[in-house]
C-alpha cells in the first residue's frame, strides 16, 4: 500500500501532472481543487476528489482528519497581473489559504502516526528579482517584484515558523517557468502555451519589448518528478529560510525571440512575430541553479527544451483536432 497523498490544485496544469506522478508511483492520491481554473477531466481517474477551496473550514477539516503522509500544496492564484491589480485578493488566497492548511496540519499532529510532509510549490523566478546574475541559487538575495512573489515568499517564512516552533515537516520547491501539456493559453498566461495556440491558428506571435528578456523553461513532467522525490527525501533541519528550499529549473536562459523561433521551426508554422511595448516591471533575466536539488533530492531536469516544446505543441495540436472532430 502506497502513501496517502493530498494534492491541492490537482486539477490544474502543474497539479494534475503531480497527481499523475504520485498515482504512477503507487500512492493513494486525493485531489482538492475548487475548479476555478482547474479542470475536472485532468484529475487522474484513480484519485479521489474533493471540490473545496483551500481557504474553507472544510478544506482544513480534510487536512486535519485525512491522515495524509504527504501534502503537495499547489492551489494558488497564479496570475502576476491579477496580483498587481488586487494584492489583497492574492494574499487572501495565497497566504491565507496556505495558513489555513498549515494550521490544519499542525492540528492533525498527535504523535500516533508518521508526520505529514508538507511540500509547497513556490516560485523561483518571482522571489529573486534582478539582483543577482543568473543562474540564481537558493541563498541569493530575495527581491520579489510583484504581490504574487511576495506572497509565495511569505508562505515560505510561515513554513519556517511552523517547522521550528511546531515541528512541522515542510519543504519548498521554487519552480522556474513551467511549461507543458495542459497549460491554459488563456487563463495562465504561459508564453509557450500562448505561442502554441497562435501557431496552430497562424496568428501573430506577440513579443513584448525587444524580446531579449530571458526565462528558465522547465517541463511539467520534470516538476512532477521533483514533487515525488521531495516527498520522501532525507532533508536538512529547517534552520533558516533557504535550508529546505530547492530550485526546480534547468539553469539555462532562453529569450523570448529564441523561444518563438524554435516553436516556429518545430511546428512548421508561418506566424509572423510582432513586437509590442515592453511591460513595466518585467524581470529582465531569470534562470535558477538546481545543484542543491541534484545533491539532496536526486533531481535534475531530464527533458531538453526542444523535446519538451515538441511534446507540448503536439499536445495542443491534437487537442485542437479532437475539438473539431
Amino acid at each position: 500500500m502506497g502513501r496517502r497523498v493530498l494534492i491541492t490544485g490537482g486539477a490544474g496544469f502543474i497539479g494534475s501532472h503531480v497527481a499523475q506522478a504520485f498515482v504512477a508511483a503507487g500512492d493513494d492520491v486525493t485531489v482538492l481543487d475548487n475548479l476555478s481554473t482547474g479542470k475536472r477531466d485532468q484529475i487522474p481517474r484513480e484519485a479521489a476528489f474533493h471540490h473545496l477551496d483551500i481557504t474553507s473550514p472544510d478544506a482544513a477539516r480534510l487536512v486535519r482528519d485525512g491522515r495524509f503522509d504527504v501534502i503537495c500544496h499547489l492551489a494558488a492564484q497564479i496570475d502576476v497581473r491579477k496580483s498587481v491589480a488586487d494584492p489583497a485578493a492574492d494574499a487572501q488566497l495565497n497566504i491565507g489559504g496556505s495558513l489555513n492548511l498549515l494550521e490544519a496540519v499542525r492540528a492533525s499532529g498527535n504523535g500516533t502516526r508518521p508526520q505529514t510532509r508538507f511540500v509547497f510549490s513556490s516560485t523561483g523566478g518571482a522571489v529573486y528579482g534582478d539582483l543577482v546574475e543568473p543562474p540564481t541559487s537558493e541563498t541569493s538575495p530575495k527581491d520579489p517584484q510583484s504581490p504574487y512573489g511576495t506572497a509565495k515568499l511569505s508562505v515560505e517564512y510561515y513554513m519556517g515558523y511552523f517547522a521550528r516552533v511546531h515541528g512541522l515537516d515542510t519543504v519548498a520547491l521554487r519552480y522556474s517557468n513551467v511549461y507543458g501539456p495542459r497549460q491554459d493559453p488563456h487563463g495562465e498566461a504561459g508564453v509557450v502555451a500562448i505561442f502554441c495556440d497562435r501557431l496552430i491558428d497562424g496568428a501573430p506571435l506577440t513579443v513584448f519589448g525587444d524580446g531579449k528578456q530571458t526565462r528558465d523553461y522547465v517541463y511539467a513532467g520534470d516538476v512532477a518528478r521533483a514533487n515525488v522525490l521531495a516527498a520522501s527525501a532525507t532533508l536538512p533541519p529547517a534552520s533558516a529560510l533557504d535550508s529546505r528550499a530547492f530550485n526546480v529549473g534547468t539553469s539555462i536562459e532562453t529569450n523570448v525571440v529564441e523561444l518563438a523561433a524554435t516553436l516556429k521551426q518545430l511546428s512548421g508554422g508561418s506566424s509572423p512575430v510582432q513586437h509590442a511595448p515592453a511591460r513595466p516591471g518585467e524581470q529582465l533575466r531569470s534562470a535558477i541553479a538546481f545543484d542543491k536539488a541534484a545533491r539532496i533530492l536526486g533531481w535534475r531536469p531530464a527533458v531538453a527544451l526542444g523535446d519538451g516544446l515538441r511534446h507540448t505543441y503536439d499536445w495542443f495540436k491534437q487537442r485542437r483536432a479532437e475539438a473539431r472532430s
